[in-house]
């Protein structure tokens, strides 16, 4: 029983579910306004603006951070951990991205060109990674959810 009640006052783990959840949820009003259709996909999706792994992580830390001081051990790893994420965010993923958007549209082609259907199912994600402007939207929001849970 004990566990389940630690997990909920652990304040750190918290913000960090409320960056990634308020990521989600402004990526898909931003996807929606833009796209002018809602996909639902976009709550749990990869990729988009603002990136929720720069809100989770940055989330994470600040509230670290917070609690037990810039000089701690603990905010040493998650500010290297973020900027890992954030740096694989709009690096790795965002290459991965890109060359899926390729390949799909080559699959494309092939199939336009009358070659055997490819089902849908092997289309590869496109969205994945983000920009550096998703990044830092995610970062700063990361820090505005520490600071509204910390001080709220």
């Amino acid at each position: 029983m004990y566990i389940i009640g630690d997990v909920l006052q652990n304040r750190i783990l918290i913000a960090g579910i409320c960056g990634w959840f308020s990521a989600q949820i402004l990526k898909t009003i931003i996807n929606a306004i833009v796209n002018k259709d809602f996909d639902f996909h976009r709550l749990v999706g990869d990729g988009g603006m603002p990136s929720a792994h720069s809100a989770t992580v940055t989330a994470v830390t600040t509230m670290t951070a917070l609690e037990h001081g810039l000089g701690s051990p603990l905010f040493a790893i998650c500010c290297i951990f973020s900027v890992i994420v954030m740096h694989d965010a709009m690096g790795v993923r965002l290459e991965t991205g890109k060359q899926a958007k390729v390949i799909n549209d080559m699959i494309e082609l092939f199939m336009d060109l009358g070659q055997p259907d490819i089902s849908p199912e092997k289309k590869l994600k496109e969205l994945v990674g983000h920009t550096p402007m998703q990044v830092v939207m995610g970062f700063l929001l990361g820090i505005a959810v520490a600071f509204v849970y910390y001080f709220g």
